[in-house]
Formats: structure tokens, C-alpha cells, sequence
């Protein structure tokens, strides 16, 4: 019996080590709307994290290994391909062999990538949609952070369906910068509100 106390009360200190890790590793995570009105909104992603500016810029550059096919025309992120470089396209392979373009890269910096990228629905209908990827800090851990400010007439109605699409694709990109692989779960952690 004192046998078996032991053994449960390892597991449980393993298993609250775990906890702790992780939750030192992503920590602070949040997401939110930061404003909308009739035709735009602000979403805003943060979390702070032990990584680097380079993680952060080759993790964007990884798009197409960590962004859930689920939101894709193909339903296959293997169709996703990105030319990561100034006016590069975030594209995808249609099956009839044409190419859709999600978005363009804006620009890229040591510390920002910025991208125009009317996703899904927004596409034809944003006049703006800045999707920027960034990483502050030093201090305890870096705040890594994603906006999409997107603009057009009417699009504030879409804010929370897009940000739910978002909310699950910055889970997805904060574990492959955390952890360097793509999560295979059909869902990602999400950030907290």
C-alpha cells in the first residue's frame, strides 16, 4: 500500500511538472477582438513564450506545415505553398491545378512579418486585411503577437467568425514555435480570453 502511495504520488508530481513546464513555456496567452464597427474590426493574439525573433520569422515561413487544412480551399494544408520573400504569394494548389492566392507578403524584418491576406470570405470584399506577425520583447520570455486589422464595407459582421478561425490558427503557430512540429490534433490549444 505505502508501495502504491508512492508510485501515485510520483505520477503526480510528474504530471504537475508537466503542468508547470507548459504553462511556462506558452504563458499569458489571450485573444481578442480589439474593436470592430460597421465595416472592420481588429483582432489581436498574444503570448508570451521562450523563443527568438529568428523562431519567430522561420515559424511564419512555415505557414504551410502548421496552418490547419481545415481552412482551406482543398481541405489539404499539402496544398499550401509560400515564396516568403516581398510580394510572395501565400498560395494554394486548386485541384484543376490552378493556383488560388490567400495572400501577399508585405514585407519581412528581424522582428515583423507583415502580410495582405483577405482570407476565405474576405477575399474580394477587404479593402484592407494587414495580417502582422510580431515578437517583442526581451524580458521574461517574448511577447509574440498576431493582428489582422481588416477594413471594407460591412465586414464588421464577420469579426467573430474570423476571429475564431485566427484564434485557433495562432494556437496552431504558437505550438510549431514552441515546440518546432506541427500539432496533429485536429485542434490546437487555444489562447485564453
Amino acid at each position: 500500500m505505502i508501495r502504491n502511495a508512492k508510485i501515485a504520488l510520483g505520477v503526480v508530481i510528474c504530471g504537475a511538472v508537466a503542468l508547470l513546464a507548459a504553462m511556462i513555456a506558452t504563458t499569458d496567452a489571450r485573444a481578442e477582438v480589439v474593436s470592430r464597427s460597421a465595416d472592420g474590426f481588429v483582432l489581436r493574439f498574444e503570448s508570451v513564450m521562450e523563443t527568438t525573433p529568428e523562431d519567430m520569422v522561420e515559424t511564419v515561413s512555415d505557414l504551410p506545415e502548421w496552418w490547419d487544412g481545415a481552412h482551406t480551399y482543398t481541405g489539404d494544408n499539402a496544398n499550401l505553398s509560400l515564396a516568403f520573400e516581398p510580394g510572395g504569394c501565400w498560395c494554394e494548389t486548386l485541384a484543376d491545378g490552378t493556383g488560388f492566392r490567400h495572400a501577399t507578403v508585405v514585407s519581412s524584418a528581424d522582428d515583423t512579418v507583415v502580410f495582405n491576406a483577405p482570407l476565405g470570405p474576405l477575399n474580394g470584399k477587404a479593402t484592407r486585411a494587414d495580417l502582422t506577425f510580431h515578437i517583442g520583447g526581451p524580458g521574461p520570455g517574448w511577447l509574440v503577437s498576431v493582428d489582422f486589422v481588416v477594413e471594407g464595407p460591412d465586414l464588421g459582421a464577420m469579426a467573430d467568425g474570423v476571429n475564431g478561425v485566427m484564434e485557433q490558427a495562432f494556437g496552431r503557430y504558437v505550438h510549431h514555435l514552441h515546440y518546432g512540429e506541427t500539432d496533429s490534433s485536429s485542434e490546437a490549444p487555444r489562447a485564453e480570453r
